[in-house]
């Protein structure tokens, strides 16, 4: 994981940018780089994955043409072999070495040849302008805003951009900015038409294109570590990524002191893979009194998220300060492809399909922002199996019809794909989804609650509600939530849409609380 940031504008020096870029220096420990790109300047700190010596720092530079990345380029020693066919040769082991060498071949369509999770900044010296990019599905956050001056600015957090631009925003997934606009270069959700494809070659593909998924992501110069939280889908990253490697994995888990739920199911599926296995614990004392660095970190006000974020908040701090792991694989994005507890009660296959297409479209707001949050302020880099982009593509193409829980078991389609491989045992495959904040424990959320309780009296909380007319807080929960954002955000709550609930038009969905432990199918969910 690395930080970016770029500009063209003459309002800054290295010296007078440096304190808002140095507030991501987390990201990317290890070196930093800031150096003049025309009248602007273009900024790296580095996280080393791939390429680990002093050749792959960043800014790359060919010509007048300069580039910094925070990203991941899959299957990229292929692009480099075709790319020194053509007579492009290279200094380092880095992926990202690579993306000049694509702008010169390919110029703005070379987003479309990318299979990466990253976000970019790219100055072209003879326009003299910057061009930026960002993932399909915004694993990699990048953000935007402009200065006093009219110029546009980019970095990857919104924390680089506060005080400098009067109004954030993130930069879409799956677009690129030319120099003077956001032009869409991919969309993975919009389906115009559904596979033919019944029961028995959906499962088959789905198996083969996730595993393909995670072989793409085991590539590291850096060491690697796994999240197991005990579900279904960290567990089946990690049962794969122990086959495909043939050798024992380091995998990490957290659970609260009192009732830790995770703990137990992650224990079974480390056990059966033969992981090399560690459990943390956390208490109602270390979550409160993170609370306002998580909130600071992520920058953002939506419950759940916020409450996600706490174990693996405190998870990743302890790999961080007691491991050399580099690396983490997690198992996001399954939940939008594959249905959460709430989407049983899709009413229709259209609209849970249209639910899908409404949760990844936004999932750079929600659990794609909090995965990366956590991990890279503790100096790790990332990695999504479930957001391949061959996956993702190929899921939102299965009828929906096929999708709908009409097994009496939510996400069959992804149990049953490996139902013949015993990778993992039954009741890791089987085990009913329950929310990561759930399962932690579900004091956690308790406990959140008990202490918002305690900052706002009723008055307090009415007239607190009453400040703000953006997704205004419904709870003193979320009010105490948006109130810690608004100390380091001022002003800025519209870089999230809303907040996460479950669609509130379903019937069965019309609840005041995210948590799924408040719908009537929870049943043995989070036991």
């Amino acid at each position: 994981m690395c930080c970016v940031m770029g500009f063209l504008s003459g309002l800054y020096t290295p010296e007078t940018i440096r304190p808002y870029f140095d507030r991501t220096k987390s990201r990317g420990p290890d070196d930093t780089r800031i150096e003049k790109a025309g009248n602007g300047l273009l900024c790296f700190h580095r996280l080393a994955i791939m390429g680990l010596d002093a050749s792959g720092m960043q800014p790359f530079s060919r010509g007048n043409n300069k580039v910094v990345c925070n990203g991941e380029l899959y299957r990229w020693r292929k692009q480099k072999e075709d790319l020194i066919r053509k007579g492009y040769s290279f200094a380092s082991d880095s992926d990202c070495e690579l993306l000049l060498p694509m702008y010169e071949e390919y110029g703005l369509e070379m987003f479309r040849y990318m299979d990466a999770e990253y976000a970019m900044i790219l100055y072209d010296g003879e326009k003299d302008c910057l061009i930026a990019a960002r993932d399909p599905i915004g694993i990699r956050p990048l953000y935007y805003g402009f200065f006093s001056d009219g110029s546009i600015a980019f970095a990857s957090e919104a924390q680089n951009l506060e005080g400098l631009c009067s109004q954030i925003w993130p930069f879409p997934p799956g677009y690129y900015y030319d120099g003077k606009r956001f032009i869409r270069y991919a969309d993975l959700t919009t389906v115009e038409e559904y596979l033919p494809d019944d029961l028995e070659t959906v499962c088959r593909r789905i198996r083969e294109k996730l595993i393909a998924g995670v072989e793409k992501r085991l590539d590291a110069d850096a060491p690697l570590g796994f999240l197991l939280s005990g579900g279904l889908d960290s567990s089946l990253v990690c049962a794969i990524s122990s086959r495909l490697l043939g050798r024992k994995i380091r995998t990490f888990a957290i659970g609260m002191d009192l009732d830790p739920i995770d703990l137990k199911y992650a224990q079974i599926a480390a056990d059966y893979i033969g992981a090399e296995h560690t459990a943390y614990h956390m208490t109602c004392e270390e979550v409160l009194a993170s609370l306002d660095e998580v909130i600071r970190m992520l920058g953002t006000w939506d419950i759940t998220t916020i409450r996600a974020s706490m174990g693996m908040y405190l998870c990743c701090k302890a790999i961080h300060e007691n491991t050399d792991i580099r690396v983490l694989m997690t198992g996001e994005i399954s939940d939008e492809l594959f249905g959460y507890k709430y989407t049983d009660f899709a009413p229709s296959a259209a609209a849970f399909q249209q639910e899908s297409k409404k949760r990844i479209d936004e999932l750079h707001m929600y659990d794609v922002l909090r995965a990366d949050r956590c991990i890279s302020v503790n100096s790790m880099e990332a990695r999504v199996p479930f957001g391949d982009l061959d996956f993702v593509r190929y899921v939102m193409h299965i009828n929906p019809e096929l999708k709908l829980n009409r097994y009496n078991m939510g996400k069959y389609l992804l149990r049953h794909a490996f139902e013949n491989d015993h990778i993992l045992p039954d009741e890791i495959l089987w085990r009913q989804k329950a929310a990561f904040s759930d399962a932690v424990g579900h004091s956690m959320v308790d406990d959140l609650k008990a202490y918002a309780e305690t900052v706002y009296s009723d008055e307090a909380f009415r007239a607190g509600c009453e400040k703000y007319g953006y997704c205004r807080p419904f709870t003193k929960e979320s009010l105490l939530y948006r109130d810690i954002f608004e100390k380091y955000y001022p002003g800025q709550a519209a870089m999230i849409t809303d907040f996460w609930m479950p669609n509130p038009d379903w019937e069965g969905c019309r609840v005041n609380d995210p948590s799924a432990r408040v719908l009537s199918n929870y049943g043995a969910s989070g036991v």
